[in-house]
């Protein structure tokens, strides 16, 4: 009796319904990324001595569940929050060495005592939106903004924001050193300290 053989199954194809399938699943797929704020944090200091903050020297800003502003125990709308946070970061009610004679506030001594002692404290619960969270964020950073055109105007003659977008810009003419040098010393006169918590 003769042997049957067994019939011959041709993959031939195969290899190319699966390169079909895997393009098929890899233009139709969506992938979720996680999207969030981009924050760069100040370097971690491995410093063993506890840092004394004076409280006149913390400006508090909560946002409850309902999207409303308590700055300093207060309630505030959000257009006015821009202008009490540059009062605040620019009051130069310290004296000696912590006396800043480029401030042009009110001087007053319960308040913070230099832009570089002054932080910004934000502070809020899990159920504010998204959007007032942004806003406000924005208008703390715009405060700081600021007054950093206005010393920059002052000793450079040009906003803060115009030097930053020259430094970034490939085709700018002039010593990018020098360009780095003048931000970093308007960044040093008046640096960003702002903390945030979530609250739970």
């Amino acid at each position: 009796m003769a042997k049957r053989s067994a019939p011959e199954v041709n993959a031939g194809s195969m290899a190319d319904i699966a390169f079909l399938l895997l393009i098929f699943f890899l233009v139709t797929t969506t992938i979720e990324t996680d999207t969030g704020l981009n924050r760069k944090l100040p370097p971690i200091e491995e410093s063993e001595e506890d840092v004394i903050i004076k409280q006149k020297n913390i400006f508090t800003v909560l946002i409850n569940g309902k999207d409303q502003l308590l700055v300093e125990d207060e309630l505030m709308d959000l257009k006015d929050l821009r202008k009490a946070a540059v009062e605040f970061l620019d009051n130069g009610g310290g004296t000696g060495e912590d006396g800043c004679d480029y401030c042009k506030g009110k001087r007053d001594p319960k308040s913070s005592d230099n832009p570089d002692k002054a932080i910004i404290s934000l502070k809020n619960e899990r159920e504010t939106t998204y959007k007032t969270y942004i806003s406000v964020q924005n208008e703390l950073v715009a405060a700081y903004n600021e007054l950093r055109n206005r010393r920059a105007q002052e000793l450079y003659g040009t906003s803060f924001l115009q030097m930053q977008a020259n430094y970034d810009d490939v085709n700018w003419v002039g010593s990018k050193d020098k360009l780095k040098e003048k931000i970093e010393k308007i960044k040093i006169e008046y640096p960003q300290k702002l903390s945030e918590v979530q609250q739970k």
